[in-house]
């Protein structure tokens, strides 16, 4: 990779208009203080002793507001202990969206319990409450909802369902850290809510995940069911639960901190980042720009979605990606819908089965996101595109 755009040219050599500099989808905000805790852990004697862990899940409980938070290995491991936690497998259907980007509704699936694929509403990409509404059977026994690329889910309708029906509800945060929804942060609507550390998200630990809630019985459970302890060693009782190996270690763990002691900074520099995308896509008439709901009050993305015409096709967006990447932009699809993998097909799922979010997979559009991006770049990226479709012959976007 070449030295990032704001390096200042040498010899007073023409500054370069990014047409030449490849600009990678993610690239984690990693700053001395980051370096310095891992040189601090890798020399004090053990990777994973748990007091780095400790001290992560303390502070991210208080960042988040609730009671309890149990680090683990991964935003899927989070998700899969939670409904192990909750006694949840064979002959329980969980409700979930099959789209995203991370595809911790695989862990419904790892648990034995059966995934009931919900569609989403179709500006903010979230879980549609009132579908959800529909699917409800007797053998329905909790919501999963996403907050998608930083955006809340519908939380004031999706709690009042979860109520009414007697649900447990989960709220998937592995795409979210930030956000708020009624001015309430986050992670902090569900029974129990899941984060996740690994790129492209916000807050990165290499990998690892965490868990949220106030249910001192769940944290408490959760804790046995990822890892037994050498403290436990010589206990019968727990030797019933058979543990997971999927603790965070400590240099994960330091990592973490440090980046939740920056995460003011880290967002401030990517909003500036999305407010200078937000600006250059006003004029474009090729597509749909992200979307905030009602009731939400900060949106975080993980990376610039947009969202292209109703003229375009999957294969239009895939031209359109090979051409960026021509220009070395590392864009993306934004994920592929859960119902089209072989797995859920061979268990009768199909795309008829969510429309909505077929007709968003197929056109949505992930552009880099990251401190290193420039103003400059950012609208290198949006002439470039705006070729692109008009390459592709699809004219101006219907929604």
């Amino acid at each position: 990779m070449t030295a990032p755009l704001d390096d200042a040219p040498a010899d007073g050599a023409p500054a370069d208009d990014g047409e030449d500099e490849y600009i990678p989808l993610t690239d984690p905000d990693i700053s001395a203080a980051e370096v310095e805790v891992l040189g601090r852990v890798l020399t004090s004697g053990s990777f994973s002793d748990g007091r780095m862990t400790e001290a992560f899940e303390n502070a991210f409980a208080k960042y988040v507001g609730r009671a309890h938070a149990v680090a683990v290995s991964s935003g899927t491991i989070a998700m899969l202990l939670t409904l192990k936690a909750y006694g949840l497998g064979p002959g329980d259907e969980v409700l979930c969206s099959p789209y995203g980007w991370h595809q911790v509704q695989h862990a419904v699936a790892l648990a034995g319990a059966t995934p009931v694929f919900v569609d989403i509403d179709y500006w903010q990409h979230t879980i549609n409450p009132a579908k959800a509404e529909a699917k409800v059977t007797p053998a329905t026994k909790a919501i999963i909802a996403a907050n998608v690329n930083g955006h809340p889910a519908h939380w004031d309708e999706l709690r009042a369902l979860a109520d009414a029906r007697g649900l447990i509800l989960i709220e998937d945060s592995t795409e979210a850290i930030g956000s708020t929804y009624r001015d309430r942060l986050v992670g902090s609507f569900g029974d129990a809510a899941i984060f996740d550390f690994s790129e492209p998200g916000v807050l990165l630990t290499g990998e690892g995940g965490m868990i949220v809630t106030d249910d001192k019985d769940l944290a408490h459970q959760l804790r046995y069911l990822r890892r037994r302890e050498v403290a436990h060693r010589n206990t019968v009782v727990i030797t019933r639960t058979v543990p997971w190996q999927a603790k965070m270690n400590d240099l994960n763990a330091a990592l973490g901190l440090v980046q939740l002691q920056r995460l003011p900074e880290i967002l401030a520099k990517r909003a500036q980042v999305v407010a200078w995308y937000d600006a250059a896509m006003a004029s474009f008439e090729g597509i749909k720009p992200p979307y905030t709901g009602p009731g939400v009050t900060a949106v975080y993305p993980m990376v610039y979605a947009v969202h292209l015409g109703t003229r375009f096709t999957a294969s239009g967006r895939k031209a359109i990606i090979e051409d960026l990447d021509t220009h070395a932009v590392d864009a993306s699809d934004y994920g592929q819908a859960l119902y089209t993998q072989q797995y859920y097909q061979e268990r009768g799922h199909g795309r008829a089965d969510c429309p909505v979010c077929q007709k968003t997979v197929d056109r949505a559009l992930a552009l880099p996101l990251h401190h290193k991006v420039t103003q400059e770049q950012i609208q290198f990226m949006v002439d470039t595109l705006k070729d692109a479709t008009v390459n592709t012959g699809a004219g101006a976007a219907i929604y």
